[in-house]
């Protein structure tokens, strides 16, 4: 299974990928229903691995844990991802475990699933300038070591259309 999480308006994402795809799940934001990471640390303590915030977001960990590739498709701001993808991305601590570990001689937070999944993250703007470009590839590439990802990779395109020819060869 592939989960997608995307900032697309509906009407822009339905046209790139139909909504009648097997084995995808979407996390969009077409509603206000996600609410922000309050950092309580619940879902390691209280409810390990289940946010404590009642919302229908708080089994992104058991999801992460059940799918072999995460898609992020997000709009470019100021080298980072858009507000609705980071606040999507600061929902996925569920999906570690509180316990440390030792990655490429950093201090990371180790697996709480066996499955390690492949990132792909496609970054869409039209006036991106080199430095945004490189501070997001920085910034995916430390998420992709955190969540200790089997491989990632990140695509650049101006245009959410150019999206679509991306997620065709994928």
């Amino acid at each position: 299974m592939k989960v997608i999480i995307q900032d697309l308006p509906a009407e822009a994402f339905s046209t790139i990928c139909p909504p009648s795809l097997e084995n995808i799940h979407v996390i969009t934001n077409e509603s206000d229903r996600i609410k922000h990471c309050i950092g309580c640390f619940g879902c390691w303590v209280k409810t390990p691995g289940i946010c404590v915030i009642k919302d229908g977001y708080g089994d992104l960990g058991k999801l992460y844990a059940e799918c072999d590739e995460l898609i992020v498709i997000s709009k470019v701001q100021y080298g980072g991802y858009s507000a609705f993808v980071k606040n999507v991305m600061d929902r996925n601590i569920g999906y570690l475990l509180p316990f440390f570990t030792v990655r490429k001689s950093e201090m990371h937070h180790a697996d709480r699933y066996p499955n390690r999944l492949k990132m792909t993250v496609i970054g869409y703007g039209e006036d991106i300038t080199e430095e945004e470009t490189e501070t997001f590839k920085n910034l995916v590439a430390a998420n992709a070591l955190n969540l200790n990802t089997q491989g990632y990779r990140v695509i650049m395109v101006k245009s959410p259309e150019e999206v679509k020819n991306v997620l065709e060869a994928l």
